[in-house]
């Protein structure tokens, strides 16, 4: 049984409404349209019952904004009533695109300020809505998710203000150490993760591809995606591999203990495709010199997937490895903000998380198990099902 004819057989908590910050305004259009769609022909025989007044509708999203004064201090505004409503707010700490201006100087929003904003709505909500949800794909500060010396636990403190002001669910994607969820342990938090709208965005880009232990590996770039490319190499069926670094310990260079080299563990890669997986790309460096090793273990093509492509340090790097041939493509999610000219590199495909992240909301709107949705191996064994009989994908 398909999740939406499960959708059908539930009831939902309370109206739907998603509230939008401006920082993933895109994403959230894509969304909203795909939810009307899939309550576009389901419940017509009770569509009259008052249990589902404003179930279907040509628009869910909620006009809300944050605007500035004049020092740069903010506020959070709805335009339209959100009272009874089930409300889920969306936010993508990374756009860095937005600015704001600070007694006539102009400042680039930065994690902290979409961090601020996203309080402002839920202050604005709070108490009128009968249930608060954020959608927070990159976790804010999940890097810092440990305490390694006297140092801010600034992840733990976020999700624990968020609950106490009221937020129910917590929905993020890939988290960076999900054992974070520890500082909230009776709210809801949930981490998903993007293989199987990975593995259909390969297939489509690289028709030629070949998923078996012949022809593919799946590689970790070092020790805390072990996991990720575990799952990946089960689910094909293919060998893994992965690089550990080895730090700088005396040193701390922008906040962290620079790489001295990668150290690579697992079977040859002599005329493979390989797939490297981890969660983001941030300035890229690591995840570059992993794939310049790998080709010069004589891999065949490299294929990067990795949910969050902040490329920090601009994309100079990637060209000129692309031209020289140690990266073949880049995959990754349109979670956050994806700079224009990242879309007209050769190299890179884009992985929609629109349709999925409707489903995980139309899923939680109805209470709905979400088992299914966090698991997609079916779904990945009935696309390489597809991909074996050559049907289109």
């Amino acid at each position: 049984m398909s999740n939406i004819e499960l959708l059908e057989q539930t009831l939902p908590v309370a109206p739907l409404k998603i509230a939008a910050l401006e920082s993933c305004r895109p994403l959230a259009q894509k969304v909203n349209d795909y939810i009307v769609s899939f309550r576009a022909n389901t419940i017509n025989e009770v569509s009259e019952s008052p249990l589902y007044v404003n179930y279907k509708s040509n628009n869910y999203l909620v006009d809300c904004c944050c605007p500035r004064f004049g020092t740069g201090e903010g506020k959070g505004v709805l335009r339209e009533t959100i009272r009874g409503t089930d409300l889920f707010i969306m936010t993508d700490v990374c756009n860095y695109s937005l600015t704001y201006t600070v007694n006539g100087h102009l400042n680039h929003m930065s994690p902290d300020d979409h961090y601020q904003d996203l309080k402002r709505i839920i202050s604005a909500a709070t108490g009128k809505a009968h249930r608060i949800n954020v959608i927070m794909p990159f976790l804010y500060e999940g890097r810092q998710h440990k305490r390694t010396k006297r140092e801010s636990l600034d992840c733990a403190l976020a999700l624990e203000e968020l609950t106490a002001m009221g937020v129910s669910n917590i929905i993020t994607f890939d988290a960076h150490d999900p054992r974070v969820q520890n500082a909230i342990p009776l709210s809801g938090f949930d981490s998903f993760n993007p293989p199987y709208q990975f593995m259909k965005a390969i297939f489509r880009a690289v028709p030629d591809l070949l998923p078996d232990k012949d022809h593919l590996m799946i590689i970790s770039p070092d020790e805390g995606a072990m996991h990720r490319a575990v799952y990946f190499s089960n689910i094909l069926g293919v060998e893994m591999g992965m690089f550990y670094k080895r730090r700088d310990y005396s040193v701390i260079v922008n906040g962290k203990n620079p790489i001295v080299a990668h150290e690579f563990l697992g079977d040859d890669v002599k005329g493979k495709d390989v797939i490297v997986v981890d969660d983001m790309i941030s300035s890229g460096g690591s995840m570059l010199d992993v794939a310049r090793q790998i080709k010069g273990r004589g891999a065949s093509r490299v294929f990067v997937c990795t949910t969050f492509g902040l490329f920090t340090d601009g994309l100079d790097q990637f060209d000129e490895y692309y031209e020289k041939g140690y990266i073949d493509k880049v995959v990754t999610t349109n979670l956050t903000y994806l700079p224009p000219e990242l879309v007209e590199r050769p190299y890179f495909i884009m992985a929609d998380m629109s349709k999925f992240l409707a489903l995980i909301i139309d899923s939680l709107n109805h209470d709905m198990t979400i088992g299914a949705v966090m698991s997609p191996t079916e779904k990945i064994h009935t696309l390489l099902e597809k991909r074996a009989r050559g049907e289109k994908i």
